[in-house]
């Protein structure tokens, strides 16, 4: 895996990278603005959210959110952070 990306396991087993874009915490629940590193001509991304239900000796999983609100309340803070970026959903 290389610096400053995520590796998920798609529903048919394959391993997928996605460059880590930037970070931030909302009610001390942390969270990964991430885009897909094999779409250079589109700029899709994915925003996810910490599970908190893994055991503290695993490794840390994150989910996609998909709640509207929580989407919209951590886009914004993304938005601030990366002030060159225009994030739409």
């Amino acid at each position: 895996m290389k610096e400053n990306t995520i590796t998920f396991e798609t529903e048919d087993g394959e391993a997928k990278d996605f460059a880590i874009l930037e970070q931030t915490t909302l009610g001390g629940v942390n969270y990964l603005l991430v885009a897909d590193e094999d779409d250079e001509d589109e700029s899709f991304f994915l925003v996810l959210k910490e599970n908190r239900n893994c055991a503290d000796d695993e490794m840390t999983t994150f989910d996609i959110v998909d709640d509207e609100k929580e989407l919209e309340a951590v886009i914004k803070i993304f938005d601030e952070l990366l002030e060159d970026v225009d994030l739409e959903v």
